[in-house]
């Protein structure tokens, strides 16, 4: 299921900026367990706005992007467009999808929606909400600059020691974290790459921990993107109060 939700400002609609190429895919249908809040994560309020909010003011400002697609639970499509579109000014008008079962359901349901016009696709996790423009154009920017690149994708080099723990708690390995780093969204890939990919996983009945997993599992080449450690995912309570923090800053406000 999905329907177009007409929250733009008027006279902004249909502007398409020269370059813009990329679809944005916001995944807002997680539901939050962890964090521990009835209405989940991506509904809570931070800076004055619901918290999936500032991703999707992101990407909606974002020069390369000229599609939004939100992905979120079929059953809160209401509260999306009401509760958190209502209350922003958009370029785009934004496709809702629904969410499926997992999050790679999700991810290729906001696939499905996603226009074909668009050469690329940005998938982005919605309890990021400190993803600013700039590192968005960075990643979209390095697999169109390259017709070897399938994907890149934010992420930030590992500073603390790893450890590899077995089941007994004993560590059986230290490896070198010169050659670690934390994924991060958004991943963006070539469209009809990322959807190949997701078609052979479904046909597989394979799993990836990201969407650039799926893309590796077959040999393609997705890149590293380095990023600020301040795009951080709000997954327990704590975490929403340094987000406020870090946004809070960037307005100026004390």
């Amino acid at each position: 299921m999905r329907e177009t939700c007409a929250c733009a400002c008027p006279e902004r609609l249909g502007s398409k900026e020269a370059g813009s190429d990329t679809c944005a895919i916001v995944l807002a249908g997680g539901s939050g367990e962890r964090f521990g809040d009835p209405r989940g994560k991506q509904f809570v309020e931070l800076c004055d706005l619901p918290l999936v909010a500032w991703s999707i003011l992101a990407f909606d400002r974002a020069p390369s992007v000229d599609a939004l697609v939100v992905v979120c639970a079929a059953d809160r499509m209401d509260e999306m467009r009401y509760d958190v579109l209502a209350r922003i000014e958009l370029r785009h008008e934004v496709t809702l999808a629904a969410g499926g079962a997992t999050r790679q359901d999700s991810v290729f349901s906001g696939l499905m929606a996603s226009p074909a016009s668009c050469e690329f696709v940005a998938i982005h996790d919605g309890a990021r909400p400190l993803i600013e423009q700039d590192d968005i154009e960075r990643c979209i920017a390095a697999v169109r600059d390259d017709v070897r690149v399938d994907g890149a994708i934010c992420a930030a080099q590992v500073t603390d020691t790893i450890k590899v723990v077995d089941d007994s708690g004993a560590i059986t390995t230290t490896p070198d974290r010169a050659c670690l780093w934390s994924a991060q969204t958004p991943q963006t890939f070539r469209r009809a790459a990322i959807i190949a990919a997701h078609e052979a996983a479904l046909l597989e009945g394979a799993i990836g921990t990201d969407d650039a997993s799926l893309l590796e599992r077959k040999g393609k080449r997705v890149l590293v993107v380095q990023t600020p450690r301040d795009n951080l995912k709000v997954t327990v309570p704590e975490d929403l109060g340094v987000a406020e923090a870090i946004l809070a800053a960037r307005m100026g406000i004390s």
